[in-house]
């Protein structure tokens, strides 16, 4: 597949180096344009691209920015993305460490991923919002195997939702569907599936168990 990601932090950078690996074409950008990026393209073939090209074509784009950074992408970002292409994100509001306060999440109660799906204007699936990066390179195993990992995922669109779910599973992951996106607090920072890198059965007891409510280090 042709993939585009935007932001080459640490999980963008080794999302390219999986997805390079199993052969897809990954365009990647960062803000501060491609000439940054000549190591990441010399380890791993990817194409280093300016932001507002890194979607042509693609038939996923990932999104994997700070979660303040997303209004400030450039306009129609996504056009020239293939038709039906999934939009993943992978944000997280740190208002106290980065992003300040967003009155929309906490005085109007929209989940992370549901005020990042109105800033980038296209349905989203939210994923590796709570993987430690290294754990892209590290934990991938066959299906089947006792020891793989399930991810959570969320989103409203369930071709969208497919299409990640097949993503994973060629990267080495298995899958836990944590619901829409008005469901996916449960995966927000200080949840109890934030960071766990477990089986399919915790993942799920997991996100039972999230409370919706806030937890006061990750308050404005």
């Amino acid at each position: 597949m042709k993939i585009g990601i935007i932001g080459a932090g640490h999980i963008g950078g080794n999302l390219t180096r999986r997805l390079t690996a199993l052969g897809h074409d990954v365009s990647v950008a960062n803000s501060r344009g491609p000439e940054t990026l000549h190591a990441l393209v010399e380890e791993t073939g990817a194409t280093a691209v300016p932001v507002s090209e890194a979607a042509r074509g693609a038939e996923i784009v990932v999104v994997t920015i700070p979660l303040k950074k997303a209004p400030d992408l450039p306009a129609g970002v996504l056009d020239g993305a293939a038709d039906g292409f999934t939009l993943i994100e992978t944000l997280n509001y740190y208002p106290q460490q980065r992003d300040g306060r967003i009155a929309a999440i906490e005085d109007e109660g929209l989940t992370e991923s549901r005020w990042t799906e109105r800033q980038l204007g296209h349905p989203v699936v939210k994923v590796f919002n709570g993987t430690y990066a290294q754990d892209i390179l590290d934990k991938p195993r066959p299906a089947g195997a006792a020891d793989r990992v399930a991810l959570p995922i969320a989103g409203d669109d369930e071709a969208a939702k497919k299409a990640v779910r097949s993503l994973l599973d060629e990267l080495g992951f298995d899958t836990v569907d944590a619901g829409g996106l008005d469901e996916s607090w449960r995966q927000q920072p200080g949840t109890p599936v934030y960071g766990l890198a477990a089986g399919t059965d915790a993942v799920v007891a997991a996100l039972a168990a999230a409370s919706p409510t806030r937890p006061p280090e990750f308050r404005g």
